[in-house]
């Protein structure tokens, strides 16, 4: 799979004035897939989501008795303010971590079943 050396964008679909802000873009070096990682270059509009991720990735390696219940709402909020776009464009769904100048991530092209129960 030739992932590497693709550059994949995060993008808030709506930063207030009708236009998306660039919240990054992921250089990928790695591909162990499902799971893609690369560098991360931040945006304009990542200062907006960047407390956002910090509590997702520190929920994500809690062990307590209701972390995932956490991890879910704040990853829910996530999937509102933020999409991945590949190289082909949109992807459906995704789970996104991103830690200082390093991301990670899955995708998939088509919305799960889960999603489209709640959509």
């Amino acid at each position: 799979m030739g992932f590497e050396g693709e550059v994949w964008h995060v993008r808030c679909p709506d930063a207030g004035d009708g236009e998306e802000a660039r919240v990054g873009e992921i250089r990928i070096d790695d591909a162990d897939f499902p799971w893609l990682s690369g560098r991360f270059t931040p945006g304009p509009g990542h200062a907006a989501v960047r407390e956002l991720f910090a509590r997702e990735l520190a929920l994500a390696e809690r062990d307590d008795a209701d972390h995932w219940k956490r991890w879910e709402a704040v990853y829910a909020e996530i999937e509102r303010r933020v999409r991945l776009v590949s190289p082909d464009g949109p992807v459906a769904e995704f789970l996104l971590h991103i830690e200082g100048d390093r991301a990670r991530f899955r995708w998939s092209d088509e919305p799960s079943a889960r999603t489209r129960a709640d959509g």
